[in-house]
């Protein structure tokens, strides 16, 4: 398996251990499940969202919040 190595603020990982704490996982696997639900909808064809950010990762990372009418 590849590994990646990423930084992050101590806010951000509290964050996230609350997300994976209330969905059963590790932090870890919180982590990984987030980038394989973000590659997955990129792989689906909605691609990057158009969001109007100077952060790319915020775009990547981020969700759409569109809705169908």
């Amino acid at each position: 398996m590849p590994t990646v190595t990423i930084n992050i603020d101590e806010k951000i990982k509290k964050i996230i251990e609350k997300r994976a704490k209330k969905n059963l996982l590790t932090l870890r696997e919180q982590i990984e499940e987030i980038v394989r639900q973000s590659a997955v909808r990129t792989k689906a064809g909605e691609g990057i969202s158009k969001m109007s950010t100077d952060d790319r990762l915020v775009e990547i990372f981020s969700r759409n919040r569109r809705r169908k009418k």
